[in-house]
């Protein structure tokens, strides 16, 4: 598929482009609040949650960028869907004793929710599908974008993922120990070995093409995901297979996006294919940027999709030849993925 158009809202200032480094000091990395007035009425973005409007901007801004009106498909993926909604429709029910609630908090707390919104704005009654498989929700939406493109039932497809932490959601997923109490800067957040990270949102999409166009960002050549593999032999024949199933070894990778998160026991999967597979590989980390989430690998592809473009790493003006870069990312050693990008 190729990367036509992309669009991207994150705690970063990056819209459209190369990280522009914001620094937190807590261990909840919120995304930037998107203006999305631009694309919708403002008495309708009113009544619109926070997750609704991250991902109507984030698909905005592609359809915008690919110059389209409508996509032939919308597939996108998410983990937790609509948090804040839910949380004020449960706390409603039992504030008001199950009587007198309005219907908007539950209509907009169902996990398809953003796909519909994104749907009804453009008024288009195309395919539309939206996969909760925690961490695979935006693989599932890659791998059915390109079967419904390998089938010849679409050409355009809007392809996304969006995630949202709320302060209840954060306050119930601290008690696992999932973040990290003291955090003096995100920059440093592989620096601590401790135990934990740092949460994260966002919404990404993507404008997929099944033709090339000369405003290409890159294509993505294949997509797997694998569950609980049992150790790094099994990890690293899920990369060779990757590799030669498209005419590639590991020589030929010349960028690796790795998933690091800063928890000292997930990232070691990170450091032992470093000292083995990925030995003398030029490796970025993301999480730094846009937190841990279920769906942070879709920041992961649009991290890969603008290096491919610009041919230069985050915070690097360094013109480079990138052609293929590899991106590999697990949620808690369960849900593993692997992207293959190629440059254009």
């Amino acid at each position: 598929m190729y990367i036509q158009a992309l669009g991207n809202i994150s705690p970063q200032t990056d819209f459209n482009q190369l990280p522009q480094k914001v620094d937190y000091t807590s261990n909840h990395l919120k995304a930037i609040d998107a203006d999305i007035t631009e694309f919708v009425n403002p008495n309708i973005a009113r009544r619109m949650g926070r997750i609704i409007k991250m991902g109507v901007a984030a698909a905005m801004a592609s359809m915008k960028e690919a110059g389209l009106e409508k996509p032939d498909a919308i597939t996108m993926g998410t983990a937790y869907g609509c948090l804040e909604d839910t949380g004020v429709f449960l706390k409603k029910l039992v504030e008001q004793n199950e009587t007198m609630l309005t219907p908007t908090n539950f209509i907009q707390s169902t996990h398809n929710t953003v796909s519909g919104q994104i749907a009804l704005l453009l008024k288009t009654h195309c395919y539309n599908n939206t996969f909760v498989h925690r961490g695979f929700s935006f693989e599932s939406a890659l791998q059915d974008a390109i079967m419904l493109m390998n089938e010849n039932d679409a050409a355009h497809v809007l392809v996304g993922a969006a995630d949202e932490i709320t302060d209840a959601s954060h306050k119930i997923l601290s008690r696992f120990d999932l973040y990290k109490n003291n955090v003096a800067n995100s920059e440093e957040l592989f620096s601590q070995h401790t135990k934990g990270t740092i949460a994260g949102e966002g919404s990404v999409f993507f404008m997929m093409n099944k033709k090339s166009s000369e405003k290409d960002y890159a294509i993505l050549k294949d997509v797997t995901t694998f569950y609980k593999p049992i150790g790094n032999h099994a990890i690293t024949d899920r990369i060779n297979k990757l590799l030669s199933s498209n005419g590639l070894s590991i020589n030929d990778i010349d960028v690796v996006i790795n998933g690091k998160n800063g928890d000292v026991q997930n990232d070691r999967v990170y450091e032992q294919l470093e000292e083995n597979i990925f030995s003398g590989k030029t490796s970025i980390t993301y999480k730094q940027w846009c937190g841990e989430f279920p769906t942070s690998s879709a920041y992961a592809l649009w991290l890969a999709a603008n290096i491919a473009k610009h041919q230069q790493l985050p915070a690097d003006k360094t013109n480079r030849s990138i052609k293929h870069i590899l991106v590999y990312n697990h949620y808690q050693n369960i849900h593993h993925s692997l992207q293959l990008v190629t440059a254009c």
